[in-house]
């Protein structure tokens, strides 16, 4: 194993041989670290956290007690296969969260950005690609090969379907399944998934110009009223050649490849 001499090891806690610590790092009591798993520097493992699996975890984030980081996946079709979870920097993992290593069959690996919050109980599964300052909220299961861009936000309690994309800005309400794409700066709600409207609330935290806020519900209104099919009418938007770099970010997303159809204004 490597530690270095500026990390904090707990007497309590099992570093199996091989491990990498970086500088500065904490792994507090009772905490198991595997064989194949890199701390950067400063990431602080709280109490009663278990990281295994070939995973590679980035500066300065910090994982609370009862967490599993870097499991096998729950998938019946994983032999065995050497797969990852890469996990990037300054991101805040609360108690009892889980997230899995990659499958062969979903490229390999699980990725998470910077800067994200993953509240008490929610789970990450085999293959989700995660953006940066994502936020999950409590007892949210994101399952596998799933795409979530930067700053979406998942409610409580809710569930996004296997191969679901989901835009960047876009928020899911609580308690609500997703099934079903969703379009970047969406807002869904309801107990089944249904686009509400833009994400406007976090639009305008983010501050996004009002000219931007206004092309963006003119291409929503165009989406949900316009002739022919739902991707027929995002040819035609993208077709207009729009000013707006969000509203061409949300037609590029639309025409993009998926494994689902989308979530369509009502």
């Amino acid at each position: 194993m490597a530690i270095d001499a500026a990390a904090q090891v707990h007497p309590s806690a099992v570093i199996e041989e091989g491990a990498v610590i970086g500088a500065g790092a904490s792994v507090g009591p009772f905490c198991i670290v595997g064989a194949e798993v890199e701390l950067g520097p400063r990431v602080a493992l709280r109490s009663h956290v278990v990281v295994t699996g070939r995973t590679q975890i980035g500066e300065e984030t910090v994982i609370f007690p009862f967490s599993v980081i870097g499991e096998i996946p729950q998938d019946l079709k994983y032999a065995g296969e050497n797969t990852s979870l890469i996990i990037g920097k300054r991101n805040r993992i609360r108690e009892s969260v889980t997230m899995n290593c990659g499958t062969e069959g979903g490229g390999g690996v699980t990725r998470v950005g910077d800067d994200g919050l993953f509240m008490a109980g929610c789970h990450i599964a085999h293959d989700a690609q995660v953006g940066d300052r994502v936020i999950v909220v409590n007892s949210a299961a994101i399952a596998g090969h799933c795409v979530l861009e930067d700053d979406v936000i998942i409610g409580g309690l809710s569930g996004v379907h296997q191969w679901v994309r989901i835009g960047k800005g876009a928020i899911i309400g609580a308690v609500c399944m997703v099934t079903k794409d969703v379009m970047p700066y969406g807002l869904v709600q309801g107990p089944r998934g249904v686009l509400d409207g833009l994400n406007l609330v976090g639009l305008k935290r983010k501050g996004v110009a009002r000219t931007d806020i206004t092309a963006l519900r003119a291409a929503f209104q165009q989406l949900a009223q316009g002739e022919g099919a739902f991707l027929d009418r995002a040819q035609r938007l993208s077709d207009d050649n729009p000013d707006s770099d969000y509203v061409r970010e949300m037609v590029a997303f639309i025409l993009g490849a998926s494994e689902r159809s989308f979530l369509t204004p009502g």
